[in-house]
């Protein structure tokens, strides 16, 4: 009984967002790590055991997270993780297709995507990269890890490189694939290790993790573009979407979103998050709070 009652919340839910998405003078979505987890971006579990065993066997952690963090004894080894985990990431394609249900929806609307996710997935299901800033930086990006200088670089070819050369193999379809039998190596060659190329320091990822963070040239134009839609549309019928962010960094997305819906009277606030689905009670009215799965409510919704 409780679970149809709770059936019938969440499709009444889903009716009122239909009617206020097509009633929107704009949306904007903001998006967190539990978007890219309904999309199958798994940090634990099999997907984890599949291509980080022998580090997890070797260090002891149970998830990418945590081996991201890990303090290797050489850049080789620092190497070796890194490119594995940057390459099914952010250049394999996401399981679902959650992020494409997305795009479906809103692609005929004035929209713009925050997001404090870096694995790009935003623009391979087809999103304007006009309209997308990504405020924690890119896996798809390396910095000067000082950083004596503000620029970023590119890492595909020097991430396929890396990971080729632990045994790895990326088939047809760009898929990393181990073939039968082969035991991977667990470092790089020094040759690939990447080091800048003005002060020669170690390069490392450009992701928001301490002081040493770059904002390169595309960042504060992509920061300028999210600027300017929201002053553009500050006086007209805002779609606030908010789509699997947490309580790590609130202050990007969620707490943001209460702000500009409580000063736009004609805003609304939507947050669909799997078991912590919530408004503070000032916007209540003009919240709408869905706790269950992302891609589950984007299916109802089509």
């Amino acid at each position: 009984m409780l679970r149809a009652f709770q059936e019938k919340g969440v499709i009444d839910s889903v009716s009122r967002l239909r009617s206020e998405l097509d009633a929107a003078d704009a949306v904007v979505i903001g998006a967190g790590a539990g978007l890219s987890a309904s999309a199958g971006f798994a940090y634990t579990g099999g997907r984890f055991e599949k291509y980080f065993g022998d580090f997890a066997k070797k260090y002891g952690f149970k998830d990418m997270y945590s081996g991201g963090f890990y303090p290797y004894d050489t850049l080789e080894e620092y190497w070796a993780f890194w490119s594995r985990y940057i390459y099914i990431n952010r250049y394999m394609d996401a399981p679902k297709p959650v992020y494409q249900d997305l795009y479906e929806l809103v692609k005929d609307k004035d929209y713009f995507v925050l997001t404090t996710n870096v694995d790009h997935c935003f623009q391979k299901a087809g999103f304007d990269r006009r309209r997308l800033f990504y405020t924690q930086g890119d896996y798809g990006l390396i910095q000067c890890s000082r950083p004596c200088h503000q620029d970023t670089y590119d890492n595909e070819d020097m991430v396929r490189k890396m990971a080729e050369s632990q045994g790895y193999v990326i088939d047809g379809d760009g898929v990393l694939t181990l073939p039968e039998g082969v035991v991977p190596k667990m470092s790089v060659p020094a040759e690939l290790v990447p080091h800048c190329p003005k002060c020669g320091a170690p390069m490392s990822m450009n992701l928001r993790a301490d002081g040493t963070f770059v904002e390169d040239e595309g960042w504060h134009r992509a920061s300028e573009r999210y600027t300017e839609f929201l002053r553009r549309h500050q006086d007209l019928k805002i779609l606030f979407l908010e789509a699997g962010v947490g309580y790590n960094t609130p202050t990007i997305v969620k707490y943001s979103f209460w702000r500009m819906t409580y000063q736009n009277p004609k805003a609304t606030y939507v947050c669909i998050n799997y078991g912590d689905a919530a408004a503070p009670k000032e916007i209540a009215e003009r919240s709408i709070c869905i706790d269950g799965d992302i891609g589950a409510v984007l299916e109802k919704l089509k």
